[in-house]
C-alpha cells in the first residue's frame, strides 16, 4: 500500500474538495483524482461520491477512514523507530486529550522524563477520549494519560493526580444562581463530568462555545465573559490577577489523572520509568 495515496485520501476527506486537498498537498487537481482512482482501484470500491460541489464519503471510504489513520500513524511511528540513533535509542509515544496537553505543569513532567531517562525520543499525541484504549491495543500509542480510564482487562492503571474543576466567571461576588443568565462555555471532560454538570439547573441551556480546548474557552471567557467549568491550575493566574473568580457555592467537581498502559508491554520496564517520573506541581489548586 503507497502510504502517499491514504494520505491523499485522508486530505480529501478532511477538506471535502479535490482543489483545496490539492493546494494543500502542493500537488495538481488531477494528481489527487489520479492518486483517489488508483486507491479505489486497489480496493475495488469507490471511496468519494463526487456530485458539483458536493464531496463526500462512501460507506466503503468511511470504513477506510480509521485504517487509514492507523496506518499513517504506524508508518510515521515506525520511521522514526528506525531512524533512531546512538544518542536517542528509544522511542516512546503518548497519547492525551487536547485539554490534559494544555495542563499547566504537564511541559515541567515531559521535561522530567527526559532527565530521568537518556536516549528518549517522545512522541506526544493528541488523542479522543473514547480511542484511546483501541490505540493502546493497536500499539500506535504505548501509554495516555486521562481522567476516565476504561474499564478493560489487560491494562495496567496507575493514578498519578488528583485536582479540581471550579466554576469560574469574570463576574466577582457571584454565586450560583446569579450566573443564570450568563454565556455557558462548556470543556467537555467526559461523561462523568456531563452528569455531574446535567445536575445543576442553573447550567443547563445551550453553550456558546463547546470545545476541547482550555486555551480557547479561557482566551474565549477572558474577552467576552461568561461562565464555566476550568481545571483550577488552568485559570489559576487569571485568578490571581483578578480577572476570574470562583462563583460562590457552586459545587467542585473532583477529579483524577491517570496513566494507562498494556499488559506484556515490550517496553514496559521503559514505562515504568517514566509512571515514576513524579507530576508534582502538574495539578495545583487555585
Amino acid at each position: 500500500m503507497d502510504t502517499e495515496l491514504l494520505k491523499t485520501f485522508l486530505e480529501v476527506t478532511k477538506t471535502r474538495h479535490f482543489g483545496r486537498a490539492a493546494d494543500n498537498l502542493y500537488l495538481t487537481q488531477s494528481a489527487v483524482s489520479f492518486r483517489i482512482r488508483q486507491l479505489e482501484s486497489q480496493l475495488g470500491n469507490p471511496l468519494f461520491s463526487r456530485q458539483r460541489g458536493n464531496v463526500h464519503l462512501t460507506a466503503a471510504g468511511e470504513r477506510l477512514q480509521p485504517y487509514a489513520e492507523a496506518i499513517l500513524q504506524t508508518w510515521g511511528r515506525a520511521k522514526q523507530d528506525v531512524a533512531l540513533t546512538d544518542s536517542l535509542n528509544t522511542q516512546l509515544t503518548i497519547g492525551a486529550s487536547p485539554l490534559f496537553w494544555e495542563f499547566d505543569g504537564i511541559s515541567a513532567w515531559i521535561n522530567r522524563i527526559y532527565a530521568t531517562v537518556p536516549g528518549l525520543a517522545l512522541r506526544l499525541e493528541s488523542v479522543k477520549r473514547e480511542g484511546m484504549a483501541k490505540r493502546l491495543f493497536d500499539k500506535s500509542i504505548d501509554l495516555f494519560i486521562t481522567s476516565e480510564p476504561p474499564k478493560i482487562e489487560n491494562l495496567h492503571v496507575q493514578k498519578v493526580r488528583d485536582y479540581q474543576l471550579q466554576l469560574v466567571t469574570n463576574v466577582p461576588n457571584c454565586d450560583v444562581h446569579s450566573v443564570r443568565d450568563m454565556s455557558l462555555i462548556y470543556l467537555d471532560w467526559g461523561t462523568r463530568f456531563s452528569v455531574e454538570h446535567s445536575r445543576i439547573p442553573e447550567l443547563q441551556r445551550t453553550p456558546v462555545l463547546h470545545t476541547h480546548s482550555c486555551k480557547m474557552a479561557l482566551d474565549y471567557i477572558l474577552a467576552n465573559g461568561g461562565v464555566g467549568y476550568f481545571p483550577s491550575p488552568v485559570v489559576a493566574n487569571s485568578a490571581a490577577l483578578g480577572e476570574l473568580y470562583v462563583v460562590e457555592d457552586a459545587p467542585i467537581m473532583e477529579q483524577s489523572l491517570y496513566l494507562v498502559w498494556r499488559e506484556a508491554n515490550d517496553k514496559e520496564a521503559l514505562i515504568n520509568a517514566i509512571v515514576d517520573v513524579p507530576f508534582k506541581n502538574v495539578i495545583e489548586s487555585i
